[in-house]
């Protein structure tokens, strides 16, 4: 099978709005390499979008996958609930940065979201949630409305719920800093709406899809200030951050803050279908029996392969394993850059392995370029290396290795993405 053909059938069997960041059809893989359905070999710098953290594959995580399937594969918590749900549930309790938590099971990351928003309404009874620019929260209608970005997730699927808000994030180079992000909170309460009607602000501590910009410590902290002064929730969304992605368990745990509640998903379980919301208990606890759940949520794979990642990243050592390949993208970045080998970079940016570089018009005004990043993802598969983009300019490449990549693969896919970058400039 060729990937044209396989183009072809797909253009006349699935919706267009369902699109893929490149035209290459997997036939295989196994930690940070893949073989297209043609036989050729790739290097992922996407990592299924920050999901497999602990590479395609890793043996201890299809082990317990195989054993678990050998037992069980679907029973509905709701209906015959099962061990490995609690014992995952009591290790991430004791994991997560929140002291006496509790945590739901779900499936996907938007639904986590949408189950945080539910719990923190539910538990202060007030209508409102405040997001940010340049966020990403899920794609149901709800995270949609949280989502600080238009095209291409929001264009067109209005009107979204209602009593959701949004103030800028704190981007140093955008000119807005800690400081101006919370004015704009304190202009937004005095505006629009009353603190007394806000369940929760909810944040990324490292931006995702809206460009890997990192929220600065004391910003976090003046947050969780401004949360308890008015009784307002504070919910970290670790959806692509967490699980050693930063270099720490959770990105938060670099703000040395307690979130009331956080969502997790995509590296959780090594690439099945896992996501949840950890909160403290008395918040958990608020919603009544039958109030939370979900069909698939929970779902023994899952939580086999969770616990099995969970394993990976204290055996392997994969936090420290993060920062390294942080320092390591980070440096040779630098020296792009400093040594002008390619088109113009804007900012360079990093928290342990979640590092993205923007590429930026000729001048000093650094103006976004957009058409420059679509040539280098295009020229860099043309090569074998996987990259994503990202940011609300579209001007963002991401750099998502898998935290088990073996230095050699390390070293090859950042040569690709040098010689990648000198032929597009």
């Amino acid at each position: 099978m060729k990937n044209s053909e396989l183009n072809a059938r797909r253009a006349a069997a699935l919706p267009r709005g369902i699109a893929s960041a490149t035209p290459v059809y997997v036939d295989k893989a196994q930690n940070a390499e893949i073989w297209d359905v043609e036989g050729k070999r790739y290097l992922d710098f996407a990592a299924g979008i920050a999901v497999c953290n602990t590479g395609h594959r890793h043996p201890k995580v299809m082990a317990a996958v195989a054993a678990q399937s050998d037992a069980f594969v679907h029973t509905a918590f709701q209906v015959l609930p099962y061990e490995i749900y609690i014992t995952l549930a009591e290790r991430l309790n004791r994991l997560a940065p929140i002291s006496q938590a509790k945590t739901i099971l779900m499936s996907t990351g938007a639904e986590a979201v949408e189950n945080a928003v539910k719990i923190a309404r539910y538990h202060t009874g007030r209508p409102a949630v405040i997001s940010f620019v340049g966020a990403f929260h899920g794609r149901s209608l709800l995270t949609m409305g949280l989502t600080g970005k238009v095209v291409p997730y929001k264009a067109g699927f209005g009107p979204f719920p209602a009593s959701l808000y949004r103030i800028p994030f704190p981007v140093a180079h955008h000119g807005i800093s800690p400081q101006e992000s919370l004015d704009a909170l304190a202009r937004l309460f005095k505006a629009d709406v009353e603190p007394a009607q806000v369940a929760a602000i909810i944040i990324e501590p490292v931006q995702g899809e809206g460009g890997f910009y990192i929220a600065p410590p004391e910003f976090m902290q003046a947050l969780r200030k401004v949360c308890d002064q008015h009784g307002i929730l504070l919910i970290c969304d670790e959806v692509q951050s967490g699980f050693a992605r930063t270099g720490k368990l959770f990105a938060t745990e670099y703000a040395e803050i307690e979130p009331d509640l956080m969502t997790i998903a995509k590296a959780l379980a090594g690439g099945f279908p896992l996501s949840g919301v950890i909160g403290k208990a008395k918040i958990m606890d608020s919603p009544e029996p039958g109030g939370l759940g979900g069909t698939y949520g929970g779902s023994p794979l899952g939580c086999a392969a969770a616990h099995a990642v969970l394993d990976v990243i204290e055996e392997e050592e994969l936090c420290a394993r993060s920062l390294r390949i942080g320092a390591q993208m980070l440096e040779r970045l630098q020296w792009i850059k400093s040594a002008g080998k390619g088109p113009p970079i804007g900012d360079i940016r990093g928290l342990g392995a979640m590092v993205a570089f923007e590429l930026v018009k000729p001048g000093p005004s650094y103006q976004p370029d957009p058409d420059k990043v679509k040539q280098l993802t295009a020229k860099a598969l043309e090569q074998g290396l996987v990259l994503l983009s990202c940011g609300i300019y579209a001007n963002a490449i991401r750099l998502l290795a898998p935290l088990t990549i073996p230095d050699h693969h390390l070293n090859e896919g950042l040569n690709i993405l040098e010689r990648a970058l000198a032929e597009v400039a």
